[in-house]
């Protein structure tokens, strides 16, 4: 996988892709009819098609494809999809239908990939589908959590194993305003930043833009705020020599209200955190032998 940003882009976007909310409608398998045949205009739903035998065509926008066994195709929600047999040996295929939402946009909307991979490990991907199937069933308290790990990890395999992954900011229409935001709160990350001046950067009302932003990153200003603190202070606590004060002091706290910040962010005191660097370095040590 290859995909062109600098660190502190793919930080955030790793992070904000990470909040996409999964459901999974329905996940099987089936040998096909030979009257298996539709078209979906921009469908509301993301389908995987593991393909185990057969032949037939999928179609992604303009596109059309030939799936082949031991493939697996994404047609993702918001796309113009079709399908269909083209003979009488029909595809036989494990297949999942689900949404992966982030505020009102869909994650390949966001993220652009190619239609489809070629499994190393059919026998693996197969089992794995079975496990869908069978959580999807499942009555059990956990199943829902299984299903949702198993979806993310279709999702990270697929986004792996694609040469080149692109995001499509043009879907992202607030991407732009909320980018120069974000650069602002980084840049003034030891200043009191008032929401009146992030509001004024991204052109909009005050009121809207607290509504907005929260939908864009998950946070509230002041919650992404003290996470970028806490993200400088770790870097601060672990590489630095000054003293927990002098930190807050860069970060433009008080040290009490760092403190109590850090810890709410971190689940550590910023003295508990530091004590760990010994044990973090050895076990890098160990792990680069």
């Amino acid at each position: 996988m290859r995909i062109d940003m600098n660190p502190s882009q793919l930080t955030f976007w790793k992070k904000y892709m990470a909040k996409a909310k999964l459901d999974l409608s329905y996940a099987a398998y089936t040998k096909v009819l030979r009257s298996w045949n539709d078209a979906n205009a921009s469908c509301p739903f993301n389908r995987l098609y593991f393909i185990i035998e057969g032949e037939g065509y999928v179609k992604v926008g303009d596109q059309t494809y030939y799936p082949k066994p031991g493939e697996l195709y994404l047609l993702p929600a918001g796309s113009n999809q079709a399908y269909g047999t083209i003979s009488d040996h029909t595809f036989g295929k494990y297949w999942c239908h689900f949404t992966a939402k982030i505020g009102d946009l869909d994650l390949f909307q966001i993220l652009q990939t190619s239609a489809f991979i070629t499994i190393k490990d059919p026998e693996a991907l197969q089992k794995k589908f079975e496990q869908l199937i069978a959580y999807n069933k499942s009555e059990e308290l956990t199943s829902a959590f299984r299903v949702n790990a198993i979806i993310s990890e279709f999702i990270a395999d697929f986004i792996e194993q694609t040469e080149t992954v692109k995001l499509n900011l043009a879907s992202t229409p607030t991407y732009e305003k909320m980018n120069s935001v974000l650069h602002y709160m980084e840049q003034h990350i030891a200043d009191n930043v008032s929401i009146d001046t992030l509001s004024q950067i991204a052109h909009y009302h005050p009121n809207y833009f607290i509504n907005a932003f929260k939908q864009f990153t998950g946070y509230s200003p002041i919650q992404y705020m003290n996470h970028l603190r806490s993200e400088k202070a770790k870097d601060l606590l672990m590489m630095s020599e000054l003293n927990i004060s002098q930190i807050a002091d860069s970060l433009g706290m008080e040290l009490s209200y760092f403190s109590r910040m850090f810890r709410e962010q971190t689940g550590f005191t910023p003295t508990s955190f530091r004590d760990l660097k010994p044990k973090m370095i050895d076990y890098n040590e160990t792990m680069l032998k």
